[in-house]
């Protein structure tokens, strides 16, 4: 009699475990793993500011040891912490995100330390060694904006004096058009849909307490 009850506790506990690791991964993620996120919120510098919340979803599993503990879907919240729109010629526009938590599909949230390191916008923007995101300063539209403001003042130079006119003018011209060029702001733009890679800094584990809310996602 006291065999069978030993069993049964033995096979109650198993069960037990079984149900603990179908709802939560056990193990961790290794610091260096990439996590591949696609941004679910609309990031630019003429809209966002300092502490506005930022949120994206995993869109390839993170697989450990034939075990996938970071499935598909997974929610990635984080906050903006840097946003920079300095003049044309002042520097690269830049929006700065800090990613802090990690929301399991059963909706259990833990701590994330990572960085960003890449994405996936066009030509002329980069990531710096910060995590932080920098847009273009200068792009087709400025050059067109240049060319035609020279153009322009070597049309007006000519009529007005020939030959000499056309150098004047030119230089007019496009000393006109920098002048504008300089007036105006550049803006770096994260649109929804965005593909982000993420880098982890430390092992994301699954055993600690929850991370805190950061408060939504805008």
């Amino acid at each position: 009699m006291k065999k069978w009850i030993v069993l049964s506790c033995i096979l109650l506990l198993a069960g037990t475990v079984v149900a603990q690791t179908v709802d939560t991964p056990v193990g961790a993620v290794p610091a260096g793993t990439s996590l591949m996120v696609k941004l679910n919120t609309t990031l630019a510098t003429f809209s966002n500011k300092a502490g506005d919340p930022f949120r994206g979803s995993v869109n390839k599993p993170v697989i450990v040891n034939g075990k996938t503990l970071v499935p598909v879907g997974t929610i990635i919240e984080g906050r903006v912490t840097k946003v920079s729109e300095p003049r044309r010629l002042s520097g690269k526009p830049t929006i700065g995100i800090l990613p802090e938590a990690v929301i399991m599909p059963n909706g259990e949230r833990f701590y994330l330390d990572a960085t960003l390191v890449d994405t996936n916008v066009g030509k002329g923007t980069d990531v710096d060694s910060e995590g932080e995101f920098k847009g273009s300063t200068r792009d087709r539209a400025d050059n067109l904006e240049a060319g035609g403001g020279t153009f322009g003042g070597m049309v007006i130079g000519g009529l007005a004096g020939g030959p000499v006119g056309l150098v004047v003018g030119g230089a007019i011209g496009a000393g006109a058009t920098t002048a504008h060029w300089l007036s105006k702001h550049r803006s770096a733009l994260l649109p929804a849909g965005t593909e982000l890679t993420l880098e982890l800094n430390r092992p994301l584990s699954f055993d600690h307490a929850p991370a805190a809310a950061s408060g939504g996602s805008k």
